[in-house]
């Protein structure tokens, strides 16, 4: 069997990302990836300003507590004030640039009104309560670089640099199917033997989360020249095709010889649990050129597990983000895991406990969906590792792994 760690290096090795760049505002940009390293046109701020509601005044001016200085000026933001003339001080707001020859501002709390201007019962330091310009970006200054995924936070950086739009890298076009002649829609009378496709929609869901542009080609019936025309249809249009079941190689299980038929592909078995065979290769297009393929295991568990640890950064680097991996933090165990897998790593459904214990769900099959959603995220277990009550274990949270 392939361990999980050469499974996911044989896939980042393959895949390069797509070159498209699409000019977007800034208001479409958000989990889009930066194409281009972008700097700022502006210092921010791009003047010193304040940062409080006071009153401006130079520190030298202000050698006690209770003095009293006439008002000259009065600033709000987005306003430029004269230069502040000895003696006085100049009533001024969060965010107005502050005056020429003013080197301090004095908050609001700190004053009160006097007979002929304010009274300031504070000495103040020199700088304080000043932004000064450029301190939080200088101009031309390097504000993003390449292959981020853009988070609102990003998008606000660009918007303080100047940056109406940004450069981004064309969204990975996804077709999905799925094969299974027991499988039904949600809605639809369930007949014996049948089951509901809950793969269709967790896999769409996965994947629009991650910004693909997903074709659902639906559920593909158990035979290999329908299997053979679907992977020709999502061929034509997808970067990537994505399915789920039918990779083993019983008689039912068509994709293995459909996918060899219209390209190459390489059968692994996995050492992990859930999730043990999947299928990695290349479907050829029409006009040329070549779709990606991975086909995951049928069980809803084994494929929604397999797909964000091997998937989403095999997707990611096919997007051009620079982040590949997702966060992996060390908590206590509160469960005890005494016959662990001899040879495979496992990837156990726990939850965070209000002790600050990852608790594990207790029926960790391949088919329990709703382990994953009792579950705040994965336990990675290493072959053999037995776990007992109180040892550090790894732990990534879901919310790490759906975006």
């Amino acid at each position: 069997m392939l361990s999980f760690d050469d499974a996911l290096a044989q896939l980042l090795a393959a895949v390069s990302p797509v070159e498209e760049i699409r000019r977007v505002p800034l208001e479409a940009a958000a989990g889009r990836i930066l194409a281009e390293n972008q700097r700022s046109t502006v210092a921010v701020p791009p003047l010193d300003n304040s940062a409080m509601d006071g009153y401006a005044v130079r520190a030298a001016d202000v050698t006690a507590e209770g003095v009293c200085l006439p008002v000259s000026q009065r600033i709000p933001a987005g306003t430029v004030g004269m230069p502040l003339q000895a003696g006085t001080a100049a009533r001024i707001f969060t965010g107005a640039p502050v005056p020429a020859g003013a080197d301090a501002v004095i908050m609001q709390e700190r004053c009160e009104h006097g007979e002929g201007g304010v009274v300031l019962n504070q000495v103040p330091r020199v700088g304080e309560n000043i932004r000064r310009r450029g301190e939080d970006i200088a101009v031309d200054a390097e504000i993003l670089r390449a292959g981020t995924r853009l988070r609102a936070q990003d998008v606000a950086l660009a918007a303080s640099a100047g940056l109406p739009e940004l450069p981004v890298l064309r969204r990975v076009r996804v077709g999905v199917f799925f094969t299974g002649d027991e499988l039904v829609q949600p809605g639809e009378p369930l007949p014996p033997g049948a089951i509901y496709n809950s793969n269709r929609y967790a896999l769409r869901a996965l994947l629009e989360g991650l910004g693909c542009e997903v074709r659902d080609l639906g559920s593909v019936p158990d035979r290999f020249d329908a299997t053979r025309d679907a992977l020709k249809r999502a061929a034509a249009e997808n970067d990537l095709i994505v399915t789920s079941g039918g990779v083993s190689v019983g008689e039912e299980d068509h994709v293995k010889p459909a996918v060899e038929a219209e390209g190459r592909l390489d059968l692994w078995k996995l050492a992990i649990k859930p999730g043990k065979p999947l299928a990695f290769g290349e479907v050829n297009k029409p006009e040329g050129g070549k779709a990606w393929f991975i086909g995951l295991p049928g069980n809803p568990v084994s494929a929604f597990v397999t797909f964000l640890m091997l998937v989403r950064p095999f997707l990611l680097k096919l997007q051009g983000a620079n982040a590949l991996n997702a966060a992996r933090f060390t908590l206590p165990a509160g469960f005890d895991w005494p016959r662990p897998d001899p040879k495979r790593t496992e990837f156990l459904r726990a939850r965070i406990g209000t002790n600050g214990q990852l608790e594990l769900f207790p029926n960790q099959g391949s088919g329990v969906v709703t382990s994953l959603c009792w579950g705040d995220g994965l336990v990675v277990n290493a072959p053999g590792q037995a776990i007992t009550r109180g040892d550090a274990v790894t732990f990534i949270p879901f919310s790490e792994l759906l975006s």
